[in-house]
């Protein structure tokens, strides 16, 4: 193999992949290491992600080889896109479809316009509370260690903004919604609070990141796409940013 090939992905390539569902992000992460390792003979190559994806989602993830890790922070910084469909009248313990439903709420009382109305009122800055069931940390454990055992805790409120948010679909119980937000921005949070802005309830059914700053959903590579053409990718001519066009 030649060696050129060996190096670029050394030296720092920047990768987009659709993350599928029920992959974890360290999952993706992983087998990206292994499909270039073993195509180009490379026996140790750094790879990591530039934000995390719930298994339950998917979408677009930024993977960083080589040197290129060192601008992971760069990329968690942008502005997140997703398109996510919440569920109204039920809750679940996990805000999303990790969990069994817990609460039933009415929705008669929920229109078109209602939603408009209130989505618009998530417009800008707010303070989010974290789902128990996340990676964030407390007294050096993982929250949703603590929220499988059903053991009860409080986490801190963070600063979010949301600078664009869409109605895609009203067919309730389902509505889909299209957001633009800031790094940190949990939708299941949010699916939480449109419930209770709804006076019903609402969780995620499903999650796709569409964008990550000005890099698309439609310029990642699939697993099977990057493997497929992974022998035939000239990385001594492409650019340091590798997409599936």
């Amino acid at each position: 193999m030649p060696s050129e090939k060996v190096s670029v992905f050394e030296e720092g390539k920047v990768l987009l992949f659709d993350k599928p569902v029920y992959w974890t992000s360290f999952d993706l992460v992983n087998k990206v290491r292994i499909m270039i390792r073993s195509t180009f003979g490379i026996k140790k190559l750094k790879v990591g992600h530039a934000g995390t994806l719930d298994p339950l989602a998917s979408g677009l993830m930024i993977i960083c080889t080589g040197k290129a890790t060192k601008k992971i922070d760069t990329f968690r910084d942008l502005d997140k896109e997703y398109v996510a469909t919440f569920h109204l009248g039920d809750t679940t313990p996990s805000f999303d479809m990790e969990t069994e439903t817990d609460n039933h709420y009415p929705t008669d009382h929920i229109t078109k316009k209602m939603v408009q109305d209130v989505l618009t009122g998530f417009l800008g800055e707010q303070k989010q509370l974290p789902p128990l069931y996340s990676a964030k940390l407390i007294s050096g454990k993982r929250a949703y260690e603590f929220a499988r055992k059903g053991i009860k805790k409080t986490l801190e409120p963070a600063t979010v903004f949301f600078r664009e948010i869409e109605l895609l679909s009203f067919e309730i119980p389902e509505i889909r919604i299209r957001l633009v937000c800031s790094k940190g921005t949990y939708i299941r949070s949010f699916a939480r609070d449109l419930g209770n802005a709804l006076k019903s309830g609402s969780y995620l059914s499903s999650l796709e990141r569409t964008a990550i700053g000005e890099y698309r959903i439609r310029d990642a590579f699939s697993l099977d796409k990057f493997k497929d053409n992974l022998e035939q990718i000239n990385p001594a001519s492409c650019s340091e940013t590798m997409s599936s066009e």
